[in-house]
């Protein structure tokens, strides 16, 4: 006589009783990840909008501050000085005018002799065809670049301890220095009509042997 054992199968869940997301929440989840995702790109352009500006900013101060620099420096170390008018002529040579007695000694130039022979210099001036600063040596044919796009006229000017301004080459005095320039307010160029960022940078210098 045969014998039968029934053996019992674990019975599988329905489809109904297996657990899922539903619609809604489903379209939370994605509302959730989509403003995250927002808030990143935003945070980004943000980030990157600021490192523009703080570049153009940072950038704009340490060339006007290496361009005082030199200027104050060789200012100090100076004999005579003079601040006058420079100037570029049409055929590009260099020239320099003095400014008559009793005129006030404000102008766009300044020169610099390390000693007591004036015909050895060192001259400072902001080309009005260009608005750049620059630099040359007696002798020299051309003319190094300093700044650029300055766009104020009086740049030197010759001042007592008290501040007025000398109507004389007297030497013991106060050389002022003042720029004024524009630049992008972003680092890279921009197109025609672009936003500009005006800067202004000041200092006093004086020689260290008064005589």
């Amino acid at each position: 006589m045969s014998r039968f054992h029934s053996i019992m199968l674990p019975s599988t869940p329905s489809r109904r009783g297996r657990s899922a997301f539903t619609i809604t929440e489903m379209v939370v989840a994605m509302a959730v990840f989509s403003l995250v995702i927002i808030s990143v790109v935003y945070s980004h352009l943000f980030g990157l909008k600021m490192f523009n500006i703080s570049s153009t900013k940072l950038t704009a101060s340490h060339y006007a501050r290496s361009a005082l620099n030199r200027v104050r420096d060789e200012v100090r170390s100076a004999k005579v000085l003079y601040v006058g008018g420079g100037f570029t002529n049409v055929g590009g040579s260099i020239g320099f005018t003095n400014f008559a007695p009793n005129q006030f000694r404000a102008g766009n130039a300044i020169k610099i002799c390390p000693t007591i022979d004036t015909n050895n210099f060192v001259l400072y001036f902001v080309d009005p065809n260009d608005q750049r600063l620059k630099r040359t040596i007696s002798g020299a044919v051309g003319s190094e670049v300093i700044a650029k796009s300055i766009t104020n006229q009086m740049n030197f000017r010759a001042e007592n301890y008290l501040g007025n301004t000398l109507t004389n080459d007297l030497n013991n005095r106060v050389i002022e220095m003042t720029l004024e320039f524009y630049q992008w307010e972003f680092a890279r160029p921009q197109p025609a009509g672009g936003i500009y960022d005006y800067y202004r940078l000041q200092t006093r210098i004086t020689r260290r042997m008064v005589d």
